[in-house]
């Protein structure tokens, strides 16, 4: 009964995570490069994908071994370092939550035909209701595999009706014509960026899936996680690939759309409003219960209410979005910070991993920490790469 009970956090964990990654963002960005960089795209997410799961596999194992959150592990390794990390988590979740609301809303829009902004609204009564019931962890297992699940078969079956020169992608996955080093970043930022690789983390711990005794559950749920969100930007890149070679032109006002709409006509439009509806709800829920596991353990007030300063956390991403409209300079800005938040609290967590007050006797794989140092050097250059190159055009 136990080991079935795992399994279902296991899986809600992963699904948790890679819902959260799959939002309007990630939607948009696979089409838009699918669309400048064709079949050579498929290196980029090669490279992503092992990029997310060198993070992954680092911080959900230093997690789950010091038995403690990601801030209160920062605070130990230099006081007030957690608080730091907090701040940057909360700030980009509640960005992003807006711009995860406005997606949902577009969804209700594409199918029903009401304003994106009544969408928003009744999205966020369904995001809201998930954390009314006692039983809330359950439930928002259960929600993330379901939703999961449907935006993968959806999106399967528009893979297929617009036949993508699969062999070619293969070969340019491998054999690139172009190496996008800001498409990289983005992807990265996107899976495994701010909240969003601590996700399924927290929600094991949450779980009491913690101790070095669970070490192997917790791998493959890290591995799990990025695997289903790398095979929805599979499918989804192929679908994209398949549009392009024919040489159709996707909507540069939204990119997504017009690859479900040209692949599987109307039907593939109302299959857009499903998928765009179910990514971005997830990453809704996902990103407003990362956000607030980030600041609950700093007082007992913050952790007996949790579930409440959760709820107010989505209604502000949708009155924010209801009342103003989606801030898209502060998304895109976010967007940028986001990618440098990942060096940062993995590097926080590589140092963590050889402080015996915080693991105790546990010896972290060295292959794993030379991965995650490669990854937080090459993740810091890339992010300020792009971050300097991205601000001056933002605000010209």
């Amino acid at each position: 009964m136990q080991q079935k009970k795992n399994i279902s956090v296991l899986l809600g964990a992963a699904f948790l995570m890679a819902t959260s990654a799959i939002g309007p963002g990630f939607l948009t960005q696979t089409t838009h490069f699918t669309q400048t960089l064709a079949a050579s795209f498929g290196f980029v997410i090669l490279m992503s994908i092992i990029i997310d799961i060198g993070a992954q596999m680092n911080i959900w194992r230093i997690i789950a071994v010091a038995e403690k959150r990601a801030q209160d592990i920062a605070n130990e390794v230099l006081p007030g370092l957690g608080y730091f990390l907090a701040a940057l988590i909360v700030a980009g979740g509640l960005a992003f939550n807006i711009g995860n609301i406005a997606g949902a809303g577009l969804g209700i829009n594409v199918l029903f035909g009401i304003s994106p902004e009544m969408g928003a609204l009744l999205s966020g009564i369904v995001a809201i209701a998930i954390f009314v019931v006692r039983e809330a962890g359950k439930i928002m297992d259960r929600f993330a595999q379901l939703m999961g699940f449907v935006m993968i078969a959806l999106t399967l079956y528009v893979m297929f009706t617009a036949k993508p020169p699969v062999g070619e992608a293969v070969v340019k996955t491998f054999v690139p014509d172009t190496i996008d080093v800001l498409a990289i970043v983005t992807l990265v930022g996107g899976t495994v960026g701010g909240y969003i690789t601590f996700a399924g983390g927290h929600r094991l711990l949450d779980a009491g899936i913690k101790g070095k005794e669970a070490l192997p559950e917790v791998t493959r749920g890290s591995i799990s996680g990025i695997g289903i969100a790398s095979i929805m930007r599979i499918f989804l890149f192929l679908a994209a690939l398949g549009i392009v070679a024919q040489g159709l032109t996707l909507d540069p006002s939204n990119p997504p759309a017009s690859v479900f709409q040209l692949a599987a006509g109307n039907i593939g439009y109302k299959i857009f409003g499903v998928v765009m509806w179910a990514a971005s709800i997830t990453s809704v829920v996902g990103a407003a219960y990362t956000s607030v596991s980030f600041i609950r353990t700093f007082h007992p007030i913050l952790e007996k209410y949790h579930r409440w300063i959760i709820i107010g956390f989505i209604a502000i991403s949708t009155l924010v979005f209801v009342l103003v409209g989606r801030p898209v300079k502060i998304l895109i800005l976010v967007g940028s910070l986001n990618g440098l938040i990942l060096p940062i609290s993995l590097g926080v967590m590589l140092v963590a991993a050889y402080r015996t007050k915080i693991v105790g006797d546990y010896k972290h794989p060295l292959w794993m920490t030379i991965f995650g140092v490669i990854i937080v050097i090459s993740m810091a250059y890339m992010g300020v790469y792009s971050l300097i190159d991205g601000i001056p055009k933002l605000f010209e």
